[in-house]
């Protein structure tokens, strides 16, 4: 795969996760990650920072009972946002970043 490709699926991991959450990212993810290695790492990224994000906002989610999930929610959802732009941005100059704050469960 041409490299301008590669950073371009790599990239598109995250744009598409604006619109379709994790099919789009799992479906690129899966057919490119033997041709790159780029796309490989940002796929495994995506999916331990879906999984990571999707715990957070679940406790957070409880955590309304008691009214901290209140202050927990907007701020994980803007730290979603931020993290997925930068995530983007660096897939696409070929730099492997890694998101703060995820659990590594796809090594």
């Amino acid at each position: 795969m041409e490299q301008k490709d590669e950073r371009m699926f790599a990239m598109l991991i995250y744009l598409l996760s604006f619109f379709t959450a994790i099919i789009g990212p799992l479906i690129i993810w899966l057919l490119k990650k033997d041709e790159s290695e780029l796309v490989d790492f940002h796929g495994k990224e995506y999916i331990n920072f879906f999984i990571s994000y999707s715990v957070y906002s679940i406790i957070s989610g409880i955590l309304v009972i008691i009214l901290i999930g209140f202050i927990l929610l907007p701020i994980i959802g803007i730290a979603a946002l931020v993290f997925t732009i930068l995530a983007a941005i660096k897939a696409y100059e070929g730099e492997h970043y890694k998101i703060p704050f995820i659990f590594r469960v796809l090594k």
